[in-house]
């Protein structure tokens, strides 16, 4: 019995045992389906996400490239630096642009053969192979050169405390030519400035600025244009091909060298706040991406003997007035000193307005740049700068009605135009050809007027380019052509009940009516017309207003156009009438606003000089040659003018004629040389008297034969030859038909400078004479 029992305890416990394991089984077989089912519903979940993503881009894909109502930049911009445009380091999507980088020679390329030393105030180049510089006197290879006077200073990287360049490294042209010989600043200076040779080795990242004012909107604009500085020296920086760690003057948190000093921990910064897109920025000296792209990269910054600098203050102090808005008395004097001292350097700028502050911002940029060899910026460590521009209109006109361009294309006309120190943006939006600007009042101008629904300007548009220019120390004036050069765009008012807003529209024989095809000259006789003038201008001001200068058009009037419809009129009254009138429509679209424009700009012609324009009213801009008879009847009928003689600052000519018949064509091509050293009150004789009613000067583009495609060649550098003359007026020698040398070289530097900026300056010598100084001119 006791074995019968032991056995049946035994058999009992072994069943209890079995089917706890049984249980045991089947829950861990339903717990493995479960995580199976699991696994397999996380996968599916993640495959159906992608799929999803992947719908909603190429949908996105598909409407953005087929239903975008505003048109990118048509340009393969890819190995140019188009982030300066909105001030970011990655210049946006570029597909395209981005494999043309990758492949084509960079805006800077490095030149390794070669290294230049300073010899009686010029570079000269010489072989350098294998880190060797061959044939060259080694008596002067140190020989020193001080701008303006001042003591002298090494031909290489020199400071305070700083390193001269070591056998064996390479000295590039651009430390070269900036450390000897005159001083490389475009336009030059007015007054009394000397600057040194010395150099300082600096981080981007020990920037910084300090605004001193009492003015708000000055303060806040101050820190916008420093930005704009950053943004564009470290851009320059990328067109040399500088790297991540070379732009911050850092190495990578987990890679500082052995033996180098970190700064204190308060002093570490993480460029992810600093830099935009590693990925499109980070490269290597030879041009190529750099790795750990899509990576957050930190960085500790380091104290080593590549940097001269642990500190670089920038004070600019505006003190006297808050205006922010240009005006034909505004002051763009500034005073700028830069000192070096204990590792700490200070650049001073003092100024009366925002303006001057900010030509003093320009001038500091042009001291500062990147050195190819030692892989660090530079800037010339001793200065003192003053400086006022000549005139206070130094004008830029382009017409965006022949052919329409981006928006991108006019920032990058507007960066061009800050760093020549240019100030009027004369946008010439409207012709007989097109009508881009979308109004809010009559859309149907543009509807009918422009070539496509996508080239157009709507007011965001203007209002972005307005706030664009601003802050780049520019003002925009706004040109809608009137009475002629009025045809497309004005068609559509028999339809709406507006009766003919525009006559002779797209009339034929052409040549009867208008100076080129095709015609169109506003009805004089219909008040619509004159309302929606002011609607236009009404919307115009208050988008880039105030103003103290507007342009209201008045070019080449064609009176056998208006004769036909109105031949019991005399055609000079007809034509005073209606630019009396325009302005009236003018003042009032300016309504009770007391910064209303103080005078109204018009093209020369025949009727100008008609007496019922008033010289106090009315400015005239000559665009005619500068020996014409109208010089001086304007001049001496009191008129203020703005100079943009055909035979020197019209860059649109000398490309031949468009057209088979009529005089389409003005010719010579105007060189930068031709721009410069046209100087029209000399050669007119004016009194100090007469001098008074010269605003300024302007140069015009004309777009028959100019698209975005080659805008900027056409514009640069020859835009910067006119800003030096209206801002230095240099005095030479009246019948030398020559630039002086040192000139040439400024403007090869600064056309660099422009390349840099992302500006397809077109080049002004072979690259041979810009690497040997002197030689071809």
């Amino acid at each position: 019995m006791l074995l019968s029992h032991d056995y049946n305890s035994r058999r009992s416990s072994i069943a209890s045992t079995q089917s706890r394991n049984i249980r045991v089984t089947v829950l861990k077989n339903m717990f493995k389906k479960i995580a199976l089912t699991r696994s397999a519903l996380k996968k599916a979940i993640v495959v159906v996400s992608v799929c999803a993503l992947a719908s909603f881009l190429l949908l996105l894909y598909w409407n953005d490239s087929s239903e975008s109502t505003k048109p990118s930049s048509t340009m393969a911009m890819g190995i140019y630096n188009t982030h300066i445009v909105d001030g970011s380091l990655d210049g946006g999507p570029m597909s395209a642009g981005d494999s043309v980088r990758d492949s084509a020679i960079p805006v800077n390329p490095i030149e390794r053969l070669w290294t230049y030393r300073c010899v009686n105030n010029r570079c000269v180049r010489h072989h350098f192979v294998d880190g060797v510089e061959e044939d060259f006197d080694t008596n002067n290879a140190h020989q020193q050169q001080q701008h303006g006077g001042q003591a002298p200073a090494g031909a290489g990287s020199a400071n305070t405390g700083s390193s001269s360049s070591s056998p064996g490294k390479r000295i590039p042209y651009l430390t070269c030519t900036m450390t000897c010989g005159p001083i490389n600043i475009w336009p030059q200076p007015t007054g009394a400035t000397t600057i040194g040779s010395k150099t300082s080795r600096f981080r981007l990242s020990d920037m910084h600025v300090k605004i001193v004012t009492k003015f708000e909107p000055v303060d806040k604009l101050l820190h916008d244009a420093y930005d704009v500085l950053r943004a564009e020296v470290r851009a320059a920086m990328v067109s040399h091909g500088a790297t991540l760690e070379e732009i911050e003057g850092a190495v990578p948190a987990a890679s500082v060298p052995a033996g180098v000093q970190q700064l204190p921990r308060a002093e570490e910064r993480s460029l992810a706040t600093e830099v935009n897109d590693a990925a499109t920025v980070g490269r290597s000296a030879g041009g190529s991406e750099t790795s750990g792209v899509g990576k957050i990269h930190f960085f500790k910054l380091v104290s080593d003997k590549r940097y001269d600098v642990d500190a670089f203050e920038v004070n600019v102090h505006v003190d006297k007035s808050g205006d922010t808005h240009l005006t034909l008395h505004t002051d763009e004097s500034y005073n700028m000193t830069v000192t070096h001292s204990a590792r700490v350097l200070i650049v001073k700028i003092t100024a009366n307005t925002f303006f001057g502050a900010k030509h003093g911002l320009t001038t500091l940029q042009q001291l500062i740049w990147f050195d190819d060899e030692e892989r660090t910026l530079k800037v010339l460590n001793k200065a003192s700068i003053e400086d006022v521009p000549k005139f206070n209109y130094r004008g830029l006109m382009l017409d965006t009605s022949r052919h329409y361009f981006t928006v991108d294309a006019i920032k990058r006309t507007l960066v061009g135009m800050s760093h020549s120190k240019l100030n009027r943006f004369h946008w010439h939006i409207t012709d007989s050809q097109s009508f881009p600007f979308v109004s809010r009042h009559y859309p149907q101008l543009a509807r009918y007027g422009a070539y496509s629904e996508r080239e157009v300007y709507t007011a965001d548009d203007v209002r972005e380019l307005t706030a664009f220019a601003k802050v780049r120390g520019i003002q925009i004036i706004p040109e809608i052509d009137a009475p002629a050069h009025a045809g497309n765009g004005w068609d559509w008012g028999p339809k709406h009940g507006l009766g003919e807003l525009s006559l002779c529209i797209n009339q034929q024989p052409w040549s009867n009516y208008c100076g080129e095809p095709p015609c169109g000259q506003l009805n004089p006789k219909n008040n619509n017309t004159y309302l929606i003038l002011q609607k236009l201008y009404e919307e115009l001001l208050e988008i880039v207003g105030p103003l103290d200068y507007f342009h209201i058009g008045g070019d080449e009037v064609n009176l056998e156009c208006w004769q036909q419809h109105f031949n019991d009129s005399d055609m000079r009254t007809l034509w005073c009438d209606f630019m009396l009138q325009a302005y009236h429509r003018l003042q009032l679209a300016s309504g009770q606003n007391a910064t209303a424009p103080r005078l109204v700009g018009v093209w020369s012609s025949g009727l100008t000089s008609a007496p019922c324009l008033s010289k106090n009213t009315f400015a005239v801009q000559v665009w005619g040659g500068s020996k014409w008879p109208e010089n001086f009847q304007l001049i001496n009928s009191g008129y203020s003018l703005v100079i943009s003689h055909v035979d020197a600052w019209y860059l649109d000519c000398g490309f031949g004629s468009w057209r088979s018949t009529g005089d389409g064509a003005c010719s010579p091509y105007r060189n930068w040389q031709t721009v410069y050293k046209h100087r029209p009150w000399e050669e007119m004789k004016l009194t100090t008297l007469q001098m008074r009613q010269i605003l300024g000067g302007e140069a015009c583009m004309w777009t028959e034969q100019v698209d975005e495609s080659i805008l900027d060649a056409r514009l640069w550098p020859r835009a910067s030859a006119l800003a030096e003359r209206l801002w230095t007026d240099p005095t030479e020698e009246r019948y030398s038909e020559s630039v002086p040398l040192e000139v040439y070289n400024r403007m090869s530097v600064f056309r660099n400078h422009l390349l840099e900026l992302g500006l397809r300056a077109e080049p002004i010598f072979p690259k041979y004479c810009a690497q040997n100084q002197d030689e071809c001119v």
